[in-house]
This record gives structure tokens, sequence and C-alpha cells, in this order.
């Protein structure tokens, strides 16, 4: 077995624990994990706190923290009562919402010991998590940190962390005058929801009020919607348009026999350039309705390349600055220095530029849905092509499709054979390059326009063209790789998942993806869908927006993540 399968079947095994946990808790037997997240049937329950969300290397203990606190919410919070309450201001509701989630959290029966350690155990590993982060070095960032501290402890009659104990202490003294009162009415009121309310409600403005003090500091200590701040202020509402999951689920095959994921022949697998499969004189007129699309768009390149260099490009040296009035002797002017003792522009300073030593590739899911989507995403691909070049840094547009639908030539070897047991991957992969590494914006541009071709689009096998696409990004000398998949569903090859299970493409992609990170940033991008079963790091796109930018600023935050 390998790593990628050992860690994936651990993370399943640990989420079916404490989904067994939230049942017994809770008496719901609808309640399960799925893609690190808490469903009833097929809806996933709305995070009510930011220490409620499950990263990929959590252990066992902090994930039973997790779904300890939300069983909690579900036993001993009134849904109903606390959506009348809530207030409308993004802020403030965001505080509302954690301070009920620490209401229901003070509130484990006796009988259950290990429930309030658990509590603590998640509390103090998100606390840490998120001082350790850096963000408490910004004035909204420790007023956050320290009300959800203060406001905890006071709950739930436990001390505050003891690492940034001194860390909050001038905050929290500085806002004793105007909480004192209401913090004192969370801990007598707990056990009663609608008088909690009234006290939590006036922290939250309180807090929402100091909060929109600071946005004229906001220059200085960063973008307010850095993607960071996600983990106090951006929580799922309880109620409202959901934006639909991939689905995802554990294979069989794979873990019944413990084999690794196999393909059952590569004969039939090929790589090849998108233009070579277009027609020149179709390819120019798909290149004609490409361009309309972009124009439409409304998105100059410059001001791309601009927001792109600042969040790929690191500081280097590049050379020296000589005739400076300081810095280091410059060797060669001392003979100047001699002839001309009150010369004082004899020092060279080092020059430091910013460069985007950085490989960016856009993988494009080719299956037979995404042709809905073919025009925007072909715009998308475009624009960044061109602006990450203006930018100074390397761009690759890849897709990935099958070569025939049905198995294909596999499909027939496969039935010729006898229909043999699990025979893995049974179809031919089709690996397409719009756009490589070495090739300009300028002398690919025709070739981009292949992906408005709509016959070239048949399934999807995600998880080998990940592993593609990683492979030749190793392949060069950039120190930075970035992978941002684009796609609308799960991996699905229907000759495959018939001889096997349904969720047998599914595993392999989650394992690829969990390998190929030791060495590749890679994001995944859902049209119109949350790729979060599959990927850690991810961004739903909007292809109804027809023009602007906010498609791109979406994007520019993956780019930006470390």
């Amino acid at each position: 077995m390998t790593t990628g399968q050992a860690e994936t079947r651990r993370r399943n095994q640990v989420e079916e624990l404490c989904a067994a946990a939230v049942r017994a808790l809770t008496g719901d037997p609808a309640l399960h994990f799925r893609a690190r997240r808490l469903h009833r049937g097929r809806e996933p329950l709305p995070l009510h706190a930011p220490h409620l969300r499950h990263a990929a290397d959590d252990d066992l203990l902090s994930v039973r923290g997790i779904a300890d606190g939300m069983a909690l919410r579900l036993t001993s919070s009134d849904a109903a009562l606390h959506r009348s309450l809530c207030p409308r201001d993004p802020a403030e509701r965001g505080i509302f919402e954690l301070l009920e989630q620490f209401r229901v959290e003070s509130l484990p029966p006796a009988d259950l010991p290990g429930m309030r350690r658990n509590l603590r155990l998640r509390h103090l590993r998100w606390s840490l998590e998120f001082h350790r982060s850096g963000l408490t070095e910004t004035a909204r960032g420790l007023l956050l940190y320290t009300v959800a501290q203060i406001c905890r402890s006071r709950i739930t009659g436990e001390p505050v962390v003891e690492e940034t104990e001194d860390l909050i202490e001038a905050t929290r003294f500085a806002l004793a005058p105007s909480l004192g009162h209401d913090l004192a009415g969370l801990r007598r009121h707990r056990t009663d929801q609608k008088a909690f309310a009234e006290h939590a409600l006036a922290i939250a403005r309180t807090t929402g009020g100091l909060l929109a003090g600071t946005e004229q500091n906001a220059e200085d200590e960063g973008d307010p919607t850095d993607p960071r701040f996600s983990l106090v202020i951006d929580f799922d509402a309880s109620h409202g348009e959901q934006i639909p999951t991939a689905t995802a689920g554990t294979s069989r095959t794979l873990g019944e026999s413990g084999a690794a994921y196999r393909v059952f022949t590569t004969a039939y697998d090929r790589e090849r350039r998108a233009s070579d499969l277009v027609r020149p004189a179709l390819l120019a007129e798909l290149r004609e309705r490409l361009d309309r699309r972009v124009a439409r768009q409304g998105v100059g390149p410059g001001r791309l390349a601009r927001d792109l260099k600042a969040v790929l490009a690191e500081p280097a040296r590049d050379g020296w600055d000589g005739g400076q009035e300081e810095g280091q002797l410059d060797g060669r002017t001392l003979a100047q220095l001699i002839s001309s003792p009150t010369e004082r522009r004899i020092f060279r300073t080092e020059r430091i530029e910013p460069v985007a030593d950085t490989l960016v590739t856009f993988l494009i899911d080719c299956s037979g849905s995404m042709t809905a989507h073919a025009e925007p995403v072909a715009a998308l691909a475009d624009l960044f092509a061109r602006s990450i070049e203006l930018a100074g840094a390397t761009c690759e547009v890849l897709g990935f499709t099958t070569g025939a639908w049905n198995g294909g030539g596999p499909g027939r070897e496969w039935r010729r054979a006898g229909r043999p047991r699990h025979p893995g991957r049974l179809n031919e992969r089709l690996h397409l390059v719009f756009k490589d590494a070495e090739t300009p914006w300028r002398r690919a541009r025709p070739d981009l326009a292949a992906l408005l071709k709509a016959d070239l689009f048949r399934e999807g096998i995600d998880g080998e063209a990940v592993a593609w696409a990683c492979g030749r990004m190793r392949a060069r000398t950039e120190a930075r790789r970035i992978l941002l998949v684009l796609s609308d569903g799960s991996p699905m090859d229907g000759a495959t998942s018939l001889a096997n299970d349904p969720h047998y493409l599914d595993e392999h992609l989650r394992e690829t993806v969990l390998r190929e990170e030791n060495s590749v940033e890679i994001s995944g991008i859902g049209v119109g869908l949350d790729l979060s079963p599959f990927y850690r790091r991810s961004r739903v796109l909007d292809t109804s927006v027809t023009s602007g930018y906010a498609p791109f600023r979406d994007v520019l935050e993956l780019l930006s993540r470390r």
C-alpha cells in the first residue's frame, strides 16, 4: 500500500469513527462526514465557528473535538430562534455565531468528561494555529482573537490559552469597560439561549464597531479580504442557497483488495498538441470566437499582470548600482578616491528586483459536461496565460480527456480477455497540450482556441492527469510550481466505474493530490461546484459572470496562498 493510500484510509477511518460518535450523541442516523464536512443525508450542515473547520492533517482527538462541538450545537441550540436573532452585518453575525457555539460547548453532559476534554483540545489547537499564522500581528486579528479568548474563558470557566495570555492582556484590559457587564451575563445565562443572546448581541455590536474603526488602517495591515481572515469572519450561513459539492467516496475495490491503482493497458494512451486535432480553418474561426469572448470580459492583461506579479514575484539579487554615496566600498573607484579625495560617490549598493520565478499550470477537465463552460474557461485561461507571461512568470495550459467513449480499445481487449475482475482504469487516456511552457502566448494563441472544439470533450481520468501535469512541472527549473485544476465534477469514466466500482477514480485522485503536494502547490477551481473533497485549497468559479474582474480575483487568491 502506498503512503497516499494509507493516509487516505486513515483519514476516512477517523471520519467514520467521529460520525458514529455524532450519531450516538444526537440520535440522528442520517448524519455522516463527507469530504471533512458533516452532512445530513446529501445536505452539508453549516459551519458555525472557525474552529469547526476540519483540515486534512487533523488527528483523531482534534476531529473528535469538532464532532462533539457539532453534536452539541445540534442538541443544545434552537436553530430557528438563533436565526431570528442573528444580526445582518457579516462581522457581527460572525461574532454572534461564535458565542452561541461557545455556549453549547459549555454544556456537555456531566457523565461525558472526555467530551469537555476534546472540546478544549480542539479550541487550543485552533487558537495556536491562528496565532502562529501571524494574524495576531494586525489590530483586527488581535481584537478578534482576544474577544474569542475572553468570551470562551468566561462562558466555559476555562483559562485562556497560556501561550498568548501576555499578548492579549493589553487588549483585554481595554475591552473590560465596554464588555464587562455582558461578559458576566454570558456566564450567568448560558443555559438560557434567549437571555444569553441579548448579551451576545451586545458584544457582537461592540466588537463590530471596533472592527469598523480599524478600517482606516487597512492599507498598513493588509487586505481585509485576505483569505486567512476566513478563520474568523467567513462563516457558512445556516440558510440560503448552497453551492453543490463534488461527490467523493471510498473505493470498495481498492479497500478490499489492498492493491494499488491499476491500468489495464497503456497501449492506446496518447499525448497530443490540441491544435493537431483541429482543422486550421476551424481553429481560426474558434480563435475569432474566443477573441470576442475575451473582449466582452473587459479585463485588461496589464492590470492582471500587475496583480500577478504582486502575488508571484519575490525579491532577488540583480547586480549592483555603482556611484552611490553610501553602501559597500566599490574597489573600482579607489583610483578615483586618490585623485579626487573629496569625491563621495565611491560606494555601491546591491540591486534587489522582484522576480517571478514561478510556473503556473492550468489543467483543464475536458469531459463532456465541461462543453457548457468551454467559453468562459477558455477566456480565463487565455487571459491568464498572456498576463502571467507579462508578469515574468511561465505558464502552461493542459487538458485531459479520453480517446473514446465506453472504454475504447482497452475495453474491447478486456472483454476479449473474459472480463477479469478489477481490471483498473479501462479507457484510452488522452492528454492535451494547449500551450507548453516554452511557447510564448503570441505563438500559442491559435492553439488555445482548441478549447472550444466540443468533440474533444469525452470523459475524465483526473488522477492520472494531475500526476502527468506535476511530472511536467518537476522537469522544469522554476523555484515555485503551482497547478490549478479546473473541473466541474468528480472523475468519471463509465467503463472503469462499471468494471471496478463507482469511486475507484475518486480515491485515486485524492491519493495523487496528497502525494504530489509534496513538490507542487495544487488547487482546485470548481466550475459551479465545490471541489474541496479532492483539493485542500479550492475555489468555486461562477461562469455565469460574463464580464468583470471577480473570477480572476478568486484565482489570484489561490495563487497568493502558500
